[in-house]
C-alpha cells in the first residue's frame, strides 16, 4: 500500500498545475470550432485564477471493496503559507486499516504535493498534445473535450479526455489513466476529477481514483474538496 503515496502525489500536483507560458500552436489540433479554441485559450491564460482557496472542507470516502473495508474523514484544511497545510478533523470512522493506509496517506500526499516541481505535470504543450473531438453538455453547460496525450511515458502523466467550460475555460472535467504506473504492484490506476461551477467560480471539486492492486484488489477513494469559511472545531493535525 505504500506504493499509493507515490500515485497520489502526481495526481495532488494537477490541482496546482498551472501553466507558466502561452502555449506553442504544435500538436493543437481545433478544426471547425473557433469557440473550442477560444475555451482552450482561456484554460491556459486563467487557470492560475482557479487554484486552491485558502480554507476548503474537505471530505474523503475509502474503500477496499474485495476487503469490504471502508472510511471516511470530514476535515477542514487551512493553506498556512504557499508550501503548508493543515486540517483539522471534524469526523473520521470506519475501518482503521482503511483510515490508515488509504485516508492518512492521501492526507500525507496532499501535504507533500505543495512541495512539489509541477511544471513537468502540468496540462500544457509542453508535456500534452491536444486534439478537439468535440461538444457536449454537462450538467446542462456547453463544454468543449480535447483528447490530451502526453508527449512523454513521464510518471505523473495521464492519458485522458479534458472538457472545459465554453463560457470560462475552466476545467469542468479530467478524466484518464496514469500513462505510467508508478508501482509493479499496481495493474491500472484511473482518476476523474470534476470542478463543479456557479457563476463562474469552482464551488467543488471532485476526484474519484480506482486503483486496482496485484495485492488486495481495487482500492476506491472519493474526495470532495470545497471552499469554506466554516472555522470547526475538531484537533488540528500538522
Amino acid at each position: 500500500m505504500r506504493s499509493l503515496i507515490s500515485l497520489i502525489l502526481p495526481l495532488l500536483a494537477l490541482t496546482g498545475a498551472f501553466p507558466q507560458r502561452m502555449p506553442a500552436q504544435d500538436n493543437i489540433i481545433v478544426t471547425s470550432s473557433p469557440p473550442a479554441a477560444v475555451a482552450l485559450e482561456r484554460f491556459f491564460a486563467e487557470q492560475p485564477a482557479h487554484s486552491r482557496a485558502p480554507v476548503e472542507t474537505i471530505e474523503i470516502e475509502a474503500s477496499l471493496p474485495k476487503l469490504n473495508k471502508n472510511g471516511r474523514l470530514r476535515a477542514i484544511r487551512r493553506a498556512l503559507s504557499a508550501r503548508q497545510l493543515e486540517y483539522e478533523v471534524l469526523e473520521l470512522s470506519g475501518d482503521s486499516m482503511v483510515n490508515h493506509e488509504l485516508i492518512a496517506r492521501y492526507l500525507s500526499a496532499d501535504r507533500r504535493a505543495t512541495e512539489l516541481d509541477t511544471a513537468s505535470r502540468a496540462i500544457t504543450p509542453v508535456n500534452y498534445k491536444f486534439r478537439y473531438v468535440g461538444s457536449a453538455q454537462l450538467h446542462d453547460d456547453q463544454t468543449y473535450m480535447f483528447r490530451i496525450i502526453p508527449r512523454k511515458r513521464r510518471q505523473g502523466l495521464i492519458n485522458g479526455i479534458l472538457w472545459l467550460d465554453g463560457d470560462t475555460g475552466i476545467a469542468v472535467r479530467l478524466s484518464g489513466y496514469l500513462v505510467k504506473n508508478p508501482s509493479i504492484f499496481l495493474k491500472r490506476v484511473n482518476m476523474t476529477r470534476e470542478n463543479r461551477l456557479r457563476d463562474g467560480v469552482v464551488e467543488a471539486r471532485i476526484t474519484h481514483l480506482l486503483v486496482e492492486t496485484r495485492l488486495v484488489g481495487s482500492a476506491r477513494l472519493v474526495v470532495v474538496e470545497r471552499p469554506t469559511t466554516v472555522l470547526g472545531t475538531g484537533p488540528a493535525v500538522p
